[in-house]
């Protein structure tokens, strides 16, 4: 058991990871394309996911010293790459950790009846203080709420799925398929754990590949899961935060263990994410830990305060921007490392350079950003 310990570690922090505010927001805006439409979207993004951290995980592999995205970009892609990249992951992290921030204050509430701004802040605390301790703390929390965060699916979708009315589930439109885009790439991305399973397997890099998978598939299923049921019960009613409006229609246990469920997911990318972003300033930047850690940790506590809390919104904007920029910044490095005729290390799993495969990633990720520009400006 103990030999399988550190795989399930480095499953746990990539589905700690991509399990976030990102689900919470997947039933609304799947509501308004309709199910199907979602459906269809959710399974090409998850596809999409997966073959990109699978190049990531080949370029982590492939270098001998330990980097962040950005530090990676530097490296095979000189200083425009640097910092189109740290612009890119600057934005994904500070607008998720944002969303963090305000879905939580909205959960707690939502148990307690109290102040979302007092929940937020004190989350916000909390969770700042577990990301300047470091991995180590992390990872152990990653294993064990990851753990908890699929027993509550599973109930959920026991106490849900006696209630689904099939009619809610029917739709499908081509024309709404961006709809959903923006929120469900900000929610099953994840890519800023991948240089982290790197450190959890120390001496078993050959398993990051089977941790790539599993650590993408496992959040997918859990989405299907979620979002049958809250659109399934709900339907056009859905509400933004998903648990909320499951919870009001089928009464206090749901709307105690949608909730709970909901805390655990955003608390986990929280730590996580906090992570990635300190240790870019730390490794990639120079910074020294105090510094990185307030760099990381204040800005989208600052623009929180100031009054950007519009959840669905922060989420989608992310999503299709910061991610498909990054996506994009990933799919030039990946090209990069297959034109050199070697590189610093074997890695332990190769996948091909697919000319057209590329493409048509590329082609996915500048159509969600064009349609986020437009649709926010229009």
């Amino acid at each position: 058991m103990r030999k399988k310990l550190p795989f399930l570690e480095a499953i746990s922090v990539l589905v700690g990871t991509i399990i976030g505010a990102g689900i919470l927001g997947i039933p609304y805006v799947v509501a308004k394309a309709g199910f199907l439409t979602g459906l269809v979207v959710l399974l090409v993004i998850a596809a999409a996911v997966i073959i990109i951290n699978l190049f990531l995980g080949e370029i982590v592999l492939s270098t001998k010293k330990r980097y962040q995205l950005t530090g990676y970009a530097n490296k095979y892609l000189g200083r425009g790459g640097k910092y189109l990249m740290l612009l890119a992951t600057v934005f994904g992290f500070y607008g998720a950790l944002l969303a963090y921030i305000i879905g939580e204050g909205e959960i707690l509430a939502a148990l307690t009846g109290g102040n979302p701004l007092f929940y937020s802040l004190l989350f916000f605390i909390f969770g700042s203080v577990l990301v300047y301790l470091g991995l180590t703390v992390i990872k152990k929390l990653e294993f064990i709420m990851a753990l908890i965060i699929l027993v509550i699916v599973v109930f959920i979708g026991l106490l849900g799925f006696k209630l689904i009315n099939l009619e809610n589930l029917l739709e499908f439109n081509w024309l709404k398929l961006f709809i959903p885009y923006g929120v469900i790439f900000f929610a099953i991305g994840g890519t800023s754990a991948v240089p982290e399973l790197r450190s959890v397997l120390v001496g078993r890099e050959k398993l990051v590949k089977k941790a790539i998978i599993f650590g993408v598939t496992i959040p997918f299923i859990v989405y299907i899961i979620f979002t049958l049921v809250v659109v399934g019960v709900t339907g056009l009613q859905t509400t933004e935060i998903g648990t909320i409006g499951l919870g009001e229609v089928i009464g206090k246990s749901m709307l105690m263990f949608g909730n709970l469920f909901a805390f655990f997911t955003m608390a986990t990318s929280f730590l996580t994410l906090g992570l990635a972003l300190k240790n870019t300033y730390r490794f990639d930047i120079g910074f020294k830990h105090k510094t990185a850690w307030l760099l990381a940790c204040l800005p989208p506590l600052f623009v929180f305060i100031f009054g950007l809390q519009d959840f669905v919104k922060v989420l989608g904007t992310v999503g299709a921007i910061g991610g498909g920029i990054e996506g994009l910044l990933i799919l030039a490095i990946y090209w990069k490392l297959k034109s050199l005729k070697t590189t610093e290390r074997q890695p332990e799993y190769k996948i091909p350079a697919s000319g057209i495969l590329i493409a048509v990633l590329s082609l996915i990720f500048i159509g969600g950003i064009v349609y986020t520009f437009v649709a926010r400006n229009t």
